[in-house]
C-alpha cells in the first residue's frame, strides 16, 4: 500500500487492515472484512479511512478483543456539504485506539467523534486537526464516555485548526465519566504561526507561496499521539 504514504502521506505498517476509501470499504486492500474487532490478532490493527467525502459518511469501530493495539488513520477532504460520524466503542481489556484525523474543509463538514469506554484499562486517544479553507463552516464535537467501573483508562479527544480568512469554527470536546480514569483530557486550539517562524522562513529564501506551504505541512505533520 505504498501509494497511502505518497497520496496521502499515510505511513503503513504490519499490521491487520481495514481500509476505506471516499466513504466506501475497500475489501482488495483489507485483510479483515468488517470493523468488528472480536479477537486478538498477532499483529496491530491498521484501520485506514482516506479520499473525498460528501453527505453522510460514518465509521464504527467495535473493539471487544483483549490487549489489542488498534490504529486509526482518517485523511479527508470535502468539496462540498459533508458530515463524517466517528463511533468507537472499546470493551477489550487493555486494548489501545490511538487514532489521527485530518480533514480538510472547502465547504462546510460537521464532524462528530464519540469515544466510549466500555471495560476498565482501556484507551482512547483521537487526535484531529483541521484546515479550514477561505469561508468555510466547521463544525466538530467529540465526547469521550467512560461508563461506571470502567477504571484506569486513558482517554484524550483533542482538535486543533490552521485556518483561512473568513473561515467559521465551532469546537465542542466534552467528556461524560463514570469511574476514576488514569488520565482524560481533551482540548481545542488554533494553530497560529509565531512572527519568528515566518521571518526564519522568509530569511531562508521562501516567497509567500512557500512559506504559506511549509506552515501547512508543519501543522498536517503535527500528530504527538502515535
Amino acid at each position: 500500500m505504498s501509494y497511502m504514504w505518497n497520496e496521502f502521506n499515510i505511513k503503513t505498517f504490519a499490521a491487520e487492515t481495514i481500509v476505506y476509501r471516499d466513504g466506501k470499504f475497500c475489501p482488495d486492500l483489507s485483510t479483515l472484512n468488517d470493523d468488528i474487532i472480536d479477537k486478538k490478532h498477532n499483529l496491530p490493527v491498521h484501520v485506514i479511512y482516506v479520499g473525498e467525502i460528501a453527505g453522510e459518511c460514518r465509521l464504527d469501530l467495535n473493539i471487544s478483543a483483549e490487549d489489542q493495539d488498534v490504529f486509526l488513520d482518517v485523511r479527508v477532504k470535502n468539496k462540498i456539504p459533508a458530515f463524517l460520524n466517528i463511533f468507537i466503542k472499546n470493551t477489550g481489556k487493555n486494548s489501545v485506539v490511538r487514532g489521527h484525523v485530518l480533514l480538510e474543509n472547502n465547504d462546510n463538514i460537521t464532524y462528530v467523534c464519540n469515544a466510549q469506554h466500555g471495560a476498565e484499562n482501556t484507551g482512547i486517544l483521537i487526535q484531529t486537526n483541521l484546515l479550514a479553507g477561505a469561508k468555510s463552516v466547521s463544525k466538530l464535537s467529540g465526547a469521550a464516555i467512560i461508563e461506571k467501573n470502567c477504571i484506569e483508562c486513558i482517554s484524550d479527544i483533542s482538535f486543533s485548526a490552521m485556518a483561512d480568512d473568513g473561515a467559521r469554527i465551532e469546537f465542542k470536546p466534552s467528556q461524560y465519566i463514570s469511574a476514576v480514569p488514569e488520565t482524560a483530557g481533551h482540548s481545542a486550539s488554533l494553530y497560529r504561526p509565531a512572527p519568528n517562524q515566518m521571518q526564519y522562513l522568509r530569511e531562508s529564501g521562501m516567497d509567500t507561496a512557500g512559506v504559506n506551504s511549509a506552515l501547512r505541512e508543519a501543522f498536517i505533520n503535527n500528530f504527538t499521539l502515535f
